[in-house]
């Protein structure tokens, strides 16, 4: 998806430059679902995509995760492991938030500067 189409929730793939395989994707563009986030969940399969999105924090949350803030091209800006009950800086450039479980983005390769693409269904 390119970076002035507008995004909805639903479900999609996530592509990580360099990985031939996708990462089931949940996207969270809506008001709601992006309050909600992983909230009141046990884990995730796969990874959630929240935007518009700069910040987030994991007070209330279940389990440990990876934050990847994105810009407007889904590069990785920055990657971070977030315990439950951290507040996350704000990144003045991110567009976009993925999340998904601790040591999920390393084994995909989600690190500084790669490039994501998203396919929608």
């Amino acid at each position: 998806m390119g970076s002035g189409e507008r995004w909805r929730d639903g479900e999609g793939s996530l592509w990580v430059e360099g990985r031939d395989a996708p990462v089931p994707l949940e996207i969270a563009a809506g008001y709601r679902s992006r309050r909600r986030g992983l909230l009141g969940r046990d884990g995730v399969e796969g990874a959630m995509l929240l935007t518009p999105c700069g910040a987030v924090h994991t007070f209330r949350m279940r389990f440990t995760v990876d934050v990847a803030y994105l810009d407007r091209e889904l590069r990785v800006l920055d990657v971070h492991t977030l315990r439950p009950g951290r507040l996350g800086r704000p990144r003045p450039r991110a567009r976009h938030v993925l999340e998904a479980a601790g040591g999920a983005m390393e084994e995909w390769g989600v690190r500084k500067g790669v490039r994501l693409r998203v396919e929608t269904t």
